[in-house]
């Protein structure tokens, strides 16, 4: 009988032992599958620091570089929260280097899409703080910009502040190119620059559920470091209650938002507004069953182009 309740003891023992090394497996799994994971988005996991230390060290060292200038900070989370709506703690704050980004809509106006640059942080439901944003791979591979010189110091300022603020060092993204002009949408205006970009602006600001969040003049900024660029310029805004679902669903998706629509003038004088397609963002971060949402905000972003351009 003795022998007989060792034997259970050991098991018992032995049963619980596999369920504690089984568990200790999935949970590997979840932590790898909570990793960042969109095309082209690099990112750091913080060692040991919440959310806001993080966010704090970051705008402090972008703030401190005189050579850069913030465009907007945006708490997704406040912003979710005003409309009614939860999200987990996400930031996103948008800045510039002149001097680094021109080149690049030299080669390609189209580039003042996705810039200026974008660093998200952002803490998910297991707590969890990471940052990403977007590689210079990604952005040549999307505007054909690939032999620009100033990509490198690009690549080398986002990889330098990033890490500094988290404490830990840059995961690169499986797969970092797209197709050209993935995702891009672009329209040819009748109307001149001015008047484009005056009747997008204007669109915007009579709709009450958006929210004007930043304009850019990309020109005027490439000439204040002396350098020529054709009138370029970026709009940016948004509506929490489209877009928080997608956060939602998955919160990377923070840098592609709030919505841009860029308007620009090319060598031959003729006018585009540019913006993203709201599907291609939701498969480059893997966000299904949003259906509904996509649609409202694709035919929200196709009505402000069309009529600006008319």
């Amino acid at each position: 009988m003795k022998k007989t309740v060792k034997n259970c003891l050991f098991g018992l023992l032995c049963l619980n032992l596999a369920t504690i090394i089984t568990g200790c497996n999935d949970n590997d799994d979840l932590l790898e599958e909570d990793k960042p994971t969109a095309i082209g988005l690099a990112y750091t996991q913080a060692a040991n620091r919440n959310l806001d230390t993080v966010y704090n060290d970051l705008v402090n060292a972008l703030s401190g570089n005189s050579a850069i200038g913030i465009v907007a900070e945006v708490n997704h989370q406040q912003n979710a929260a005003n409309a009614g709506l939860e999200l987990n703690p996400t930031r996103v704050v948008l800045f510039g280097n002149p001097a680094l980004g021109t080149p690049l809509m030299q080669a390609n106006q189209q580039a003042g899409l996705d810039l200026p640059q974008n660093i998200l942080l952002y803490q998910n439901v297991r707590g969890d703080v990471y940052a990403t944003f977007n590689t210079v791979q990604y952005l040549a591979s999307r505007h054909g910009v690939d032999t620009v010189s100033t990509l490198p110091k690009i690549s080398t300022a986002l990889t330098n502040l990033t890490e500094t603020a988290t404490g830990s060092s840059i995961q690169m993204p499986e797969n970092e190119t797209v197709a050209l002009n993935e995702g891009v949408i672009s329209i040819e205006s009748v109307n001149s620059f001015a008047d484009s970009y005056s009747k997008l602006r204007a669109s915007i600001e009579a709709n009450s559920n958006l929210k004007l969040v930043a304009e850019l003049d990309h020109q005027q900024n490439a000439q204040s470091v002396g350098m020529a660029l054709r009138p370029t310029k970026l709009i940016v805004f948004g509506n929490p209650n489209l877009g928080t679902p997608l956060m939602k669903a998955e919160q990377t998706i923070g840098i592609d938002l709030p919505q841009k629509m860029l308007v620009y003038e090319d060598k031959d004088g003729k006018v585009y507004i540019a913006y993203n397609d709201p599907q291609y963002l939701a498969e480059r971060h893997g966000i299904s069953g949003e259906t509904e949402t996509l649609v409202k905000i694709s035919t929200a972003l196709s009505k402000l182009a069309t009529e600006a351009a008319q």
